[in-house]
């Protein structure tokens, strides 16, 4: 794995683009990205982080745009986004069409984990030509009370540890909120929040009552 700065992100998008796997920062975490339309790459991340088949990736979408192209925007959904993205939240959300959405496997077909960035992960979504599936740069080890990594020497220590093959890392410094997005399932009525994190449960309520 080799550490690059932030203006050379073309560098990890031609990764990814080739089928590789690449590692960039957020607010909260480091997370490691493939192609969410190739199998073997996301294979890739779920063999070196342990991590169980069943907990999908997350799909960073390039623009707001496209989620109303791709998903079900309820209601709830729509008064979320309009708050907070891009930010700190995910939405799981029901694709639009089951047929095209089985392409995209690794991020959960009929519904999907969903996110758009404010930051460098957002900008790879933006200008890759391939889409993005993206998780935490851990080993899904529950005994793990620290977290996923929040420096690029973390990352550096994951990556051995997991023996995974990743071809960049963005070094964006500390990562200085060490906490996960809100998730919040607005597949069904009302919207429910599945994990704090981030942004307040408070504030997400009331997002969602404010124009109720």
């Amino acid at each position: 794995m080799k550490l690059i700065s932030p203006d050379e992100l073309p560098l990890a998008i031609e990764a990814l683009e080739a089928g590789e796997l690449v590692i960039v920062p957020t607010r909260r975490w480091y997370m490691i990205c493939a192609n969410a339309r190739d199998l073997d790459a996301c294979a890739r991340i779920y063999a070196g982080k342990g991590r169980p088949r069943s907990k999908s990736l997350a799909y960073i979408l390039p623009s707001l745009v496209a989620a109303d192209d791709l998903f079900v925007m309820t209601p709830a959904a729509i008064q979320l986004a309009s708050a907070f993205w891009p930010g700190d939240l995910a939405m799981i959300l029901r694709w639009r069409d089951c047929e095209h959405a089985q392409q995209y496997q690794p991020v959960g077909v009929p519904n999907a984990l969903v996110t758009l960035d404010s930051g460098i992960l957002g900008q790879l979504a933006q200008r890759s030509r391939v889409p993005i599936a993206a998780t935490t740069a851990n080993l899904s080890d529950p005994t793990n009370t620290l977290g996923p990594a929040i420096t690029a020497a973390e990352v550096e220590s994951f990556v051995t540890e997991s023996e995974i093959s990743v071809a960049y890392c963005i070094d964006g410094g500390i990562s200085p909120l060490a906490n996960h997005l809100t998730i919040v399932d607005c597949t069904e009525t009302p919207a429910k929040i599945t994990r704090s994190g981030v942004i307040h449960d408070r504030a997400v309520n009331a997002a969602i009552t404010a124009f109720s």
